[in-house]
């Protein structure tokens, strides 16, 4: 029996084997810089067998397999996770060497926010890990003691209504439901300053400041260091290193089991 080719439209397909998202990939298709098997198309909704020959600009893309690359950037304080800023404002691409440029970033810390940030050259890897449930680890600094009430919030989950409490100033309310912590670990409990760990499986925007402000509590500090089977270990703030062969091997099976 012959096997069915498995066929991708032609946006997907550029996504999915460079930096390059869909939107950008209909943008380069439409404006004839993409050829498959030397010849242009134009069409970014043509579908093709996913290892076919493609190439942009002349640039040969890589075959649709396993290879990706993948590094992780200890974000310091006070950098966006952007690639510009309207306001003039630090980004991590400011920082990143140049051959990171157009890694794509693994979901957004915010600017005061620092700690394990992943960026990956394959838009289909980072679409998957932002979309994923694998746990997220911070270490957490709040202003305040940690009462009963914020450990069954933690154990059970709350919904905020009409939040604006812990968002970005120019945030619109919002409604929120934070669902429970996977665990949490409390380092110090005292009436001014109280520390803590918490695992959570998903990143909303400003989802732990929003949550403890929810009970009057600021974060004062927050640290991620480790999301899923990626951790930040000894790497220092500021610097970047490549995920490690083992990280590598969990990151593809993980890619696999979803797709």
């Amino acid at each position: 029996m012959r096997k069915k080719v498995e066929k991708v439209r032609l946006n997907k397909l550029i996504a999915d084997r460079s930096e390059y998202s869909r939107r950008e990939a209909d943008k380069l298709i439409q404006d004839g810089y993409v050829k498959v098997e030397g010849k242009v198309v134009t069409n970014p909704a043509e579908s093709f067998d996913k290892n076919i020959d493609v190439s942009i600009k002349n640039r040969r893309l890589k075959p649709a397999t396993d290879f990706f690359t993948a590094i992780v950037y200890n974000k310091p304080k006070g950098e966006l996770v952007s690639k510009s800023d309207p306001r003039g404002r630090k980004t991590i691409f400011d920082s990143l060497d140049n051959k990171f440029k157009k890694f794509i970033p693994v979901g957004r810390l915010d600017y005061a926010s620092e700690g394990v940030l992943i960026l990956t050259d394959s838009s289909k890897v980072a679409t998957a890990l932002m979309n994923s449930d694998l746990e997220r680890t911070y270490n957490v600094k709040i202003k305040g003691d940690i009462t009963k009430q914020i450990e069954d919030a933690m154990l059970s989950g709350v919904e905020l209504r009409d939040s604006k409490v812990g968002a970005h100033e120019k945030s619109a309310p919002v409604n929120m439901t934070i669902k429970p912590f996977i665990g949490y670990k409390i380092i110090k409990n005292s009436p001014t300053f109280s520390k803590l760990s918490v695992k959570i499986a998903e990143g909303q925007n400003r989802e732990l400041r929003r949550f403890f402000a929810h009970f009057k509590r600021e974060v004062v500090d927050l640290k991620r260091v480790g999301y899923g089977f990626i951790n930040l270990n000894a790497l220092p703030t500021g610097k970047t290193r490549y995920l490690t062969k083992a990280e590598y091997s969990e990151l593809r099976d993980f890619i696999k089991k979803g797709e």
